[in-house]
Parts: C-alpha cells; structure tokens; sequence
C-alpha cells in the first residue's frame, strides 16, 4: 500500500459537531475508481465521562457525552457501508459512574454503540481483576491485549492478542498493547500479570496478521504518544516495527490534529492518531483500498 496525495478541508456536520482537517486521497487513475472503502472510529481515554461536560465548564461546556457520541457514530453508519469501531483504553476511572457502578455502565454503553474492539489501559485495572472481570460480562465485544500475560490469573482466557475483523473483501488484523503496570498500578490489582516487551510483541503480532492475509494491520495502543526519555511511545513503537499500519493510541490525552506519519524499519508510512480524552472527540480515518493506495482521517469534536 502506498500513500497518495492528499487535499485538506474542513466542514461543519448537521447537528453541531465540527469535523477539522479532513484528509481525502486523490487519484488520477482511472483503475481506482473501484475501492474498497473503510471507516475507522476510534476513542481512548473515555475515562468514565457518561454525561457532557457542564454548561458552565470552562473549557468543554456541554461537549462530550455517550448520548451524543452514539447518535454521531449511528449516524456515519447510516452514510458508510463498511466500518469499525475501536477503543484504546483507560475505559474506567474518572467520575463517580465508575465509583458507584464499577464499569459496568461503561461496558453495557459500549456494547449499545456495537464497539467491535477494545483494548485494556491501566485504569482498566482500578477495581482489580475480579472487578474488571465482573464488568467485562457486560462487553459483547473482544479485548485484544498482546504484552499482558495473563494465565496465571482470572483474566485467563478473558482476553485475546489480536482479532482478525472481515468487511466486505477485506480483512482488518487488529492486536492490543498496554503500557507497564509496574509503579503505575498498585500490584494487587494486576495480580500475576506479566508484562511482555511491547516492540517485541509488536513485531511478532504484525508478522503473523501479515501471514494472515490482512489487507490493514491496526495497534490499539496504551502506551502513550510520545515522551522526553526512552519510554516506549506509540511514535517509538512504529519506527521500530514493521507492517503496522495504523497505530491508534491513548494514556497520554494528546489531542492530534491530524494523524503523525512516521517511518518503519522498512521505510513504510505508519499513521498515529489519538483523539484526547474524556470522550470529547471521536476519530475518524477513511481507507481506500486498491491493489496500491490507502487514505485518510477525520477529527470529530462532540459538541
């Protein structure tokens, strides 16, 4: 797959939410004209934000909010035939929905919007094993989580290392990668956990959903945007792997504009995105899929 040129606009969506810096690929070829064509929504960092923010907030006043985030996503699924629904993690923590009803709540929201998957964040752990557990009954959808081990706790078998989605003719590879639990997470609450190397597993999940036959491989990544040290970031993470195509991340809140391009060790484009936190926004990408290009990418705030 190779990236074509691009042209940038921006445009107001009926009902209030402002979609910036939309991304369409060109083509001149009269070969492209027959696609396959794929809508990526994304969230992360949710962090248990049912209702908007409050009229008088000072920076978000009335953004945000389930309710509205469904009726966006119901909406692109009326106007698209094929697309997908993601989550980065950090699904819990953050208002007293989580305090009282323990994430429940938030898994039984998620399954209504018919999320398609999920990976775990480190406030994933707040209520410990057993409580995540307790909510994950909840979740009609699969949590992918590579670079956490967990057989030797509840969670055996309570999760997957990557899912493999089908649209149309095309198959969409999709693993999970979370961030240290060490110092982060208190150790009762991840219990026997192991945590793998995340380039190292990274490499290993692309390699075999590339063996797979998957037309798009796709990182649900809670390691973080970027840092000042060596961490493990989601930009680290994609210039040192290959055959991921899209990273979409969380943990850090970063708002991006428009999705971080960055090189693989094979020279090829990876596409970062991260959409914030608290549910203000919902990314969108576009793909156009033919035998040689990919596209684009929409950021949609919720108003």
């Amino acid at each position: 797959m190779k990236r074509r040129d691009f042209v940038r606009n921006s445009f107001l969506v009926a009902g209030g939410f402002v979609v910036s810096s939309k991304l369409v690929a060109q083509t001149t070829s009269e070969k492209t004209k027959k696609v396959s064509r794929l809508t990526i929504l994304h969230t992360n960092d949710t962090h248990s934000n049912i209702d908007p923010f409050p009229s008088n907030h000072a920076k978000y006043p009335n953004m945000g909010g389930v309710s509205k985030r469904y009726s966006l996503i119901n909406k692109i699924r009326e106007e698209e035939e094929h697309v997908i629904l993601l989550d980065a993690g950090d699904i819990f923590q953050g208002t007293p929905y989580f305090n009282k009803y323990g994430g429940v709540l938030e898994m039984k929201l998620m399954t209504e919007m018919s999320y398609d998957v999920a990976t775990m964040g480190n406030h994933d752990f707040d209520a410990g094993l057993d409580g995540f557990l307790k909510a994950k009954q909840y979740a009609k959808f699969p949590f992918v989580c590579a670079n956490y081990d967990f057989s030797a706790t509840i969670l055996k078998d309570q999760t997957v290392p990557h899912v493999i989605l089908k649209k149309g003719k095309l198959k969409i590879g999709i693993f999970g990668l979370g961030v240290e639990l060490k110092g982060l997470v208190p150790d009762a609450k991840y219990g026997e956990t192991i945590y793998l190397d995340p380039i190292q597993t990274a490499n290993s999940q692309a390699e075999l959903l590339k063996k797979k036959g998957c037309d798009l491989i796709i990182c649900l990544s809670h390691l973080g945007y970027e840092y000042t040290d060596e961490k493990i970031s989601d930009r680290r993470l994609a210039r040192e792997t290959k055959n991921i195509h899209l990273i979409l991340g969380g943990h850090t809140h970063t708002f991006l504009e428009k999705p971080t391009e960055e090189k693989n060790l094979d020279g090829q484009t990876v596409l970062i995105n991260q959409v914030g936190w608290a549910g203000l926004q919902l990314g969108r990408l576009d793909f156009e899929f033919d035998s040689k290009c990919f596209a684009k990418k929409d950021s949609i705030e919720i108003k």
